[in-house]
């Protein structure tokens, strides 16, 4: 059975994931971290994708990414994917396949939802109970939005958080806020992803 095909639109938002396969960690130490981030650098510079939003887990990653141009999204994605798997099984010694199935992505329709997918994407070292504070939690975008830290993996500003605040400190404070507080769907939306 062929799969299904991706819609893909220019300038579309499109919240990714991938994970694990068979949900086994990703991520083993802090040198794996930083050489995913560095393999999503080179690959940004090499194809017209931006960064709004990210969050890598031990055995997942959440992107919400810009397709300024959209042929450009899946060549993105096969290529960090498979250069940082190549890395694993010679850091690892491992074999057969890193990442399970072919990356998920999910079309986000509406930019008011931006900041939402955002939020969720934040959010999950605390779902996932790896922190209790998220500001503990250095593999994210959470510094860039809610500090004000550089962040070279940030390409494209999240519209909706600029309209949150006249300053920038107006809106590091509204969005720390906003990721501070627990809702009830979030269980929900993890069950949709399967995570």
């Amino acid at each position: 059975m062929p799969r299904e095909a991706r819609l893909l639109l220019d300038g579309a938002y499109y919240h990714v994931l991938t994970r694990g396969n068979d949900k086994k960690n990703l991520f083993r130490k802090q040198k794996d971290y930083k050489y995913f981030l560095q393999v999503v650098r080179a690959y940004l510079k090499k194809f017209k994708v931006g960064i709004v939003h990210y969050c890598i887990m031990n055995n997942h990653v959440h992107l919400l990414v810009c397709s300024h141009k959209a042929a450009d999204l899946p060549k993105f994605m096969q290529g960090i994917l498979q250069v940082y798997a190549a890395h694993f099984r010679k850091q690892y010694n491992a074999t057969g396949f890193v990442f399970q199935n072919r990356y998920k992505s999910f079309l986000i329709e509406k930019e008011s939802y931006l900041l939402e997918c955002g939020r969720y994407i934040g959010r999950n070292p605390l779902r996932a109970g790896v922190v209790a504070k998220l500001e503990d939690y250095p593999w994210s975008s959470y510094f860039f939005y809610a500090k004000g830290c550089p962040d070279d993996i940030i390409t494209v500003d999240d519209p909706e958080y600029l309209a949150r605040g006249k300053t920038p400190k107006a809106r590091q404070e509204f969005y720390r806020r906003y990721l501070e507080e627990p809702r009830p769907y979030d269980g929900i939306i993890d069950k949709e992803f399967l995570i």
